[in-house]
């Protein structure tokens, strides 16, 4: 039990350090911008593809 509340100790000094976000920034953390548009880019990419697979074999 003590071990839990040192980690949310720990977890609240890291939050308060951090201070409030930049105006405008949805993502501070460089990966998880990348993380997100790559997802969003595999879904379009996925989809343009069955569309296309289902107009050539006729199931539109």
């Amino acid at each position: 039990m003590a071990q839990s509340r040192a980690w949310e100790r720990r977890l609240a000094e890291r939050q308060a350090s951090l201070g409030q976000p930049r105006e405008g920034r949805v993502f501070e953390h460089g990966p998880a911008s990348f993380l997100f548009i790559t997802l969003i880019a595999l879904v379009v990419v996925v989809h343009v593809g069955a569309l296309i697979v289902m107009m050539t074999m006729g199931l539109h």
